[in-house]
């Protein structure tokens, strides 16, 4: 049990490095290892020891963020939350948009540095690059769907 107690460490870790909450990779890190299919509010406040208000948030952001869904169970009492059907792509969607602002952000950079090479250099390196990863990972995301299902 130890292992997946690290394991929901490091998501947690891990997904606050992509701008999430600790609480929140934490929570999908135990939605990914749960053998249940999902889990309430009051359990994971109670497995992961965060407040009920924490708790309440990092739901809120998951689920607005498409990456968890909220539904309530036949004949039950409580709202229960499991990752999303497509929640890596998901994901991956929400990443690709900042590829245009990363882009946009370089040309606003290269509109301030005027003739100097070596800001041009590094600031069209960023735009050409981001560009391009704008370009082909929708086309990667789509490969993996059609190979997938």
């Amino acid at each position: 049990m130890a292992d997946v107690e690290e394991f929901v460490e490091s998501a947690g870790l891990y997904f606050e490095r992509l701008g999430l909450s600790r609480t929140a990779g934490r929570i999908v890190g135990v939605l990914l290892t749960d053998p249940g299919d999902s889990t309430d509010a009051p359990g994971l406040c109670e497995l992961l020891g965060v407040a009920k208000s924490s708790m309440s948030v990092a739901l809120r952001q998951l689920e607005q963020g498409g990456l968890i869904e909220r539904f309530r169970p036949p004949r039950g009492r409580r709202d229960h939350y499991r990752l999303a059907e497509d929640v890596f792509g998901r994901a991956f969607q929400a990443k690709m948009a900042e590829f245009t602002a990363f882009a946009q952000l370089a040309e606003q950079g290269l509109a301030t540095v005027g003739d100097n090479p070596k800001s041009r250099a590094r600031l069209e390196l960023m735009r050409d690059m981001y560009g391009f990863m704008g370009r082909e990972f929708p086309k990667l995301l789509d490969r993996w769907h059609r190979e997938r299902h």
